[in-house]
């Protein structure tokens, strides 16, 4: 068994690695994360690799007597009396992983949970029920071939894993973006929101337009997108330049950290097992209430300081203007644009509601009309079919407004594939890096608090993904490195709450500590022509107020509505 010291320093060793490889050698993350990875899995030996499987493969013991337990295992075809099964534990002085007695399978008690006789292993340690779990003979075997992989195998296995899980979804929100982008509909959305809320509220409608538009389309590319809007606004208003940029600040980076598609969040709920459609509302709701106090805290700062409107390398006044001055009917049609961005929300999250309430309703008690629905659902609500229909709308409306061929077409596509790739890439690597800190038994160190207190697991989720963000910058780093320490509480029996607040808060983690080493600092500044001490001043202390306020709401919900 490795002790706390070893798993400390296995751990920082995979820690320095990301970080040192990004920061101090410049490496692409997918590199320093793969590399990270490698390594961590070298250092962890096979008994640690393959208690960590077994865990993962365990039958919970409901309670225990002498000779007797009773395991949480329902009466099935599958489950015969006299069926055996093991109870393994990991030795402290040597490491390795023993069987120390057999359990066959007596009766099935009124509940239909299984009883089973306990038979010590002669020569064995003995029984600790703390440190003993109950798992099946095929399990036992299947833990100790996943521990005799090699490193190489390992690493990919869970490099594959992720890719599994949210491959597709990345690239389809990237031809998703891409579509909005071409063809005008995000700049649509921004100007149908303006018209709602009027010029005097464009704040407002920078906020939500923002927030909208960052679940498909990353939080860089939002930024390039609504600046020149903004700063079209300044043009026209003469004022609140600081409180344009603040804004569409707000709610892209909100959306960008807790909204699925965007894969950081997606990535998170997929490793933690939360459903993508929960994710998307629970991110939504905690994602606008940290955009309003943002909202709040651009009006306060606005009263008393503002910059002027200067030259940017990306464009010059006399380009915004025409930009400001673009005829709507060069645009598509509002709905046309919302489409593409509603569509997969309504089915993934509609999937959700169904499941939730069918839960434990006899099929033979749900009419027909509703059976329909839910078969509707079940296919249709499957997140990959809802956002390959979603593409498939953008495709359309691109080739509707562009009036292109097929080779731009393809061009087009083959961009936003390119630069999906990337992120797949890089996600798919900290999914990589996620499984092999996990195998370190890196749970162990939290056991303690996670029977201690709600509050304290969340704070600990949200200050591990905050220094990592102070460290090496990127927010999507951050949240993969978060939830690689964190993923082993997943389980909603172990944190005493539904794991989508753990998501929620790796997310507003990942929102503190905006600076010079994150590439969103620098787009920031020079696209609307802050300096550096200006974004430092007026933009690091408004992201991180945010996700402070976040963690908060998330700490709140948690203990006031576990939902387990």
């Amino acid at each position: 068994m490795l002790s706390l010291t070893a798993t400390l320093c296995i751990v920082g060793v995979g820690l320095v690695i990301v970080v040192g490889g990004i920061l101090g050698f410049r490496l692409h993350a997918f590199l320093a994360l793969v590399l990270a990875a490698i390594v961590v899995s070298l250092l962890t030996p096979n008994s640690t690799v393959e208690w960590y499987r077994l865990g993962k493969l365990q039958i919970p013991v409901l309670n225990q007597q002498e000779g007797t337990a009773t395991l949480d295992l329902k009466a099935s075809p599958s489950h015969q009396i006299g069926q055996q099964f093991l109870l393994a534990k990991q030795v402290e002085a040597t490491g390795s992983v023993e069987t120390v007695a057999t359990a066959t399978l007596a009766r099935f008690d009124d509940k239909e949970h299984a009883i089973v006789d306990i038979m010590p292993v002669e020569g064995s340690t003995g029984v600790d029920w703390d440190k003993s779990i109950v798992v099946t003979p095929q399990a036992r075997e299947d833990a100790t071939a996943f521990a005799n992989q090699t490193v190489g195998n390992l690493v990919a296995g869970g490099f594959g894993a992720t890719c599994t899980g949210i491959g597709i979804l990345i690239a389809l929100a990237a031809i998703i973006g891409k579509c909005l982008l071409d063809s005008g509909a995000a700049e649509k959305i921004v100007r149908w929101m303006l018209s709602i809320v009027g010029e005097k509220n464009a704040p407002l409608s920078f906020i939500f337009s923002g927030f909208a538009l960052s679940t498909p389309v990353f939080f860089d590319t939002v930024f390039y997108l609504m600046i020149p809007i903004g700063k079209a606004m300044r043009l026209r208003t003469g004022k609140n330049y600081l409180l344009y940029i603040l804004t569409i600040v707000t709610g892209g980076t909100m959306a960008h950290s807790l909204v699925p598609p965007t894969p950081g969040p997606l990535f998170v709920a997929e490793e933690l097992g939360v459903d993508v459609g929960v994710m998307i509302l629970a991110g939504g709701l905690v994602g606008l209430s940290c955009a309003m106090v943002g909202f709040l805290y651009s009006i306060v700062l606005c009263r008393f300081v503002d910059i002027p409107l200067r030259e940017s390398p990306d464009m010059s006044l006399e380009e915004l203007q025409n930009i400001a001055d673009r005829e709507d009917s060069d645009l598509p049609s509002i709905w046309m644009s919302l489409m593409p961005i509603i569509l997969p929300v309504l089915l993934i999250t509609g999937a959700t509601v169904m499941n939730t309430v069918l839960k434990g309703v006899d099929q033979a008690d749900i009419s027909p009309v509703i059976h329909w629905v839910d078969q509707f659902f079940v296919l249709f609500g499957n997140k990959n079919i809802a956002m390959a229909i979603s593409a498939t709308l953008a495709i359309i409306m691109l080739v509707r407004q562009k009036k292109s061929d097929v080779s731009d077409l393809a061009n087009s596509l083959q961009a936003a594939l390119a630069s999906g790739g990337v992120i797949i890439l890089i996600t798919a690597a900290g999914g990589a890096f996620g499984k092999s800190l996990q195998q370190t038994g890196i749970a162990n160190l939290f056991g303690d608090v996670a029977g201690a207190s709600t509050t304290m697991i969340l704070v600990i989720a949200f200050v591990v993904t905050a220094l990592v963000r102070l460290a090496q910058g990127s927010a999507t780093v951050s949240m993969i490195t978060g939830v690689g320490v964190m993923a082993s509480f997943a389980a909603g029996v172990e944190l005493g709450f539904h794991p989508v607040y753990l998501a929620l808060a790796i997310g507003c983690g990942s929102k503190m500590f905006l600076w010079m080493n994150d590439s969103g600092f620098w787009v920031i500044g020079k696209m609307s022509g802050m300096t550096e001490w200006e974004t430092l001043k007026y933009v690091t202390p408004m992201t991180s107020v945010m996700g402070v306020f976040g963690l908060l709401v998330t700490i709140l919900a948690a203990n006031a509505m576990p939902l387990v």
